[in-house]
């Protein structure tokens, strides 16, 4: 018996390659696409906080502005404290690079290439060493030994290396010029740096202050406790000033992960779906093929063969189909990885890794569970076809009357599917991801799926009498309305994979729609001009002031931006600047604008803002005064202002967070 069961289901398999080609090809995207978004995020993420810890060093904590740059006379407490072993000063800016002038001969366009920004260090050299060892500079054999202390002597790693002469079209080039606001350095390549990632330059840190006009300034400090030392015992015995926040080596890299996140869930269900609709297929296929059985399946259950017995050899169907999609999607999955990273170096699009060009890293582990995951999909799939074929009469099987019998007791499966997703969509996020969000859309497709046999039954209903004199209309009609599950089977992958289809489309230009609006409001003008780096506020009002004088100008608005470290275990927060005259005018909000108690200063914030930081309307924003440090001449005692929350806005471009305030307001602050 087991024999003839093996060949009863091989010859089906084997025998009908094109009726069982569309399940595989199903189960066989599904799997490829999710896994190769697993492979491209995984090596993408491993190559960032490769390069993360090669340039940042492994310091057991890192101080850090909330505003951007402090004050250096802070290093001197710190590097002084017992508690602390060793105190590396850093200076980080950003300098744009540009490839203005081909080589002479080139037949490239005369055009200037687009600017790239660059990441500029300014080190300490004697420290480096023993916290980050790849920024240590190795000069060149035609510079100096001293070359890192020397002005305008600027060292390369390899990334920012290969940009410049493959720009260049030739090796060892000498020089290169960054521009930082609206100043220009002409700099000499002194050597290289080991550290990886993005384009690179590092140089002392009393030349970068210099060259930058940075003088006295300082982007973070790292330190090595001493022995026994512990972040909370610094803390309490080193208050820190205002304005400055401590993180660990970690941080910058679960930034990034909680970045791109969402981006990456989002993918990852959306490469899903292709295998969702794999278990439609397979349940489509082994439904009719077992329709199709139906006297063969009752000849072997006369022969003694038991309904758990044929149960099992539709699921071990169902489990061959999923075997072979799931190793054929393994190797698209890995293929189309390679090819991604090769052609989008991992961003996919969503550009939440700049300068990293991974590569591929294969993980076992997680093409097995893939693997499983395309078999187990074709199981429930074929589930609903092996009951079928289970509860299948022999008697009547051997008849043809069994084909079409179906338990019609089964009416409260969508409804009680809907009714489930209803309450799913209800469900507050789950450390931060909707998951019951997805559970939601997956139960509300399930119970549209499971109303197909009620809907089609009144459909055929409706038209049966219309149809009753026309012979071959009527005989269809007829066929179908007592046939309703085999229609269902038939339809269930195509309502499936379509209505998903309709969804995304419907989705996708909603937003568009809102985000065209949102621009109408956010970004009205005709032309705008800002800083290339972001880092020097080379707008200055008396620029501000002639631009606004020249012939055809009719309007002109100041904006500032900046960014603020609300929590060092999250990425910065915009923190934006400009004329607020009428807030439900100037500002796309969501409810309407509450005026601001009397001493407290309002403040507009983005929808992001809310979910990360609870800052509904009409609360205070207690994190942004935390933040907040005292300008150049004030006291170091004075109160921080109470920021109100007014009003909620929606924006589109931050999904870390935003916090808009009117103009007059920040430069008082």
């Amino acid at each position: 018996m087991r024999s003839l069961l093996g060949t009863f289901s091989w010859r089906e398999l084997i025998h009908h390659p094109w009726r069982n080609a569309a399940a595989v090809l199903a189960v066989t995207m599904g799997v490829a696409l999710a896994f190769s978004v697993h492979l491209i995020n995984a090596s993408a993420l491993s190559e960032f906080a490769s390069a993360v810890r090669s340039v940042n060093g492994q310091p057991d904590l890192e101080l850090r502005g909330t505003q951007g740059d402090f004050d250096e006379a802070l290093y001197a407490r710190v590097a002084g404290h017992a508690q602390v072993a060793m105190a590396s000063p850093v200076l980080e800016l950003s300098a744009q690079w540009q490839d203005a002038a081909p080589q002479a001969g080139s037949a490239s366009s005369s055009t200037p290439s687009r600017p790239t920004s660059w990441r500029v260090l300014g080190v300490d050299a004697l420290t480096l060493p023993t916290i980050a060892p790849a920024l240590m500079p190795k000069p060149a054999d035609t510079s100096e030994r001293l070359a890192l202390f020397a002005p305008g002597q600027v060292f390369l790693n390899a990334a920012a290396r290969q940009q410049l002469e493959s720009a260049a079209g030739r090796n060892g080039v000498q020089r290169v010029v960054l521009r930082s606001g609206a100043q220009a350095h002409d700099l000499r390549i002194a050597g290289s740096v080991a550290a990886a990632g993005g384009p690179l330059a590092v140089m002392d840190i009393g030349v970068a202050q210099d060259l930058f006009s940075r003088s006295g300034q300082l982007s973070r400090i790292d330190l090595r406790l001493a022995p026994g030392a512990t972040r909370a015992s610094l803390l309490a015995a080193l208050p820190l000033p205002a304005g400055i926040s401590v993180s660990e080596p970690g941080d910058t890299q679960r930034q990034i992960g909680e970045m791109s996140r969402a981006y990456r869930v989002n993918l990852t269900v959306l490469a899903l779906v292709a295998l969702f609709t794999g278990a439609f297929l397979v349940f489509s296929v082994l439904s009719l093929s077992v329709a199709k059985r139906a006297q063969q399946f009752a000849l072997l259950g006369v022969l003694g063969l038991t309904g758990r017995e044929r149960l099992r050899l539709v699921l071990a169907e169902s489990a061959a189909l999923g075997a072979v999609g799931s190793a054929l999607g393994i190797a698209l999955g890995t293929a189309l990885a390679a090819l991604a990273l090769r052609l989008l170096a991992g961003d996919l699009g969503g550009g939440y890794f700049p300068g990293v060009t991974p590569q591929l890293q294969w993980d076992g582990l997680a093409a097995l569970l893939y693997a499983v995951l395309g078999v187990v999909a074709a199981l429930v799939g074929g589930w609903w076809p092996a009951r079928a074929a289970q509860k299948l009469s022999p008697a009547q099987g051997l008849k043809g009357l069994g084909a079409g019998a179906a338990a019609h007791g089964a009416r409260w499966i969508s409804p009680g599917l809907m009714a489930a997703a209803l309450l799913f969509a209800n469900v507050p996020p789950v450390f931060g991801l909707p998951l019951a969000a997805y559970v939601s859309v997956a139960l509300l497709l399930l119970g549209g799926i499971a109303a197909l046999p009620a809907l089609t039954g009144l459909l055929y209903d409706a038209l049966a009498p219309r149809l009753a004199n026309r012979l071959l209309p009527m005989l269809a009609v007829e066929r179908a309305r007592r046939a309703r599950e085999a229609t269902t089977a038939a339809i269930g992958g195509v309502v499936a994979s379509l209505s998903l289809a309709v969804a995304l489309t419907v989705m996708v230009a909603s937003f568009r729609d809102s985000v065209s609006q949102w621009l109408d409001v956010v970004l009205p003008a005709q032309m705008y001009a800002r800083v290339s780096t972001g880092d020097e506020p080379a707008l200055t009002p008396e620029l501000a002031q002639a631009a606004a004088a020249i012939p055809g100008i009719r309007r002109l608005a100041a904006l500032r931006h900046t960014t603020l470290r609300l929590v060092p275990a999250r990425p910065p927060v915009a923190l934006l600047a400009r004329p607020i005259d009428d807030p439900a005018r100037d500002l796309p909000l969501v409810g309407p604008a509450l005026p601001a108690p009397a001493g407290q200063v309002a403040i507009y914030v983005s929808e992001a803002m809310v979910d990360l930081y609870g800052a509904r309307a009409g609360t205070v924003l207690a994190s942004l005064s935390q933040a907040w440090a005292p300008p150049a001449g004030a006291s170091p005692d004075a109160a921080p202002p109470v920021f109100f929350v007014a009003g909620v806005w929606r924006d589109y471009a931050r999904q870390s967070g935003a916090i808009t305030m009117a103009q007059a307001d920040y430069v008082r602050l």
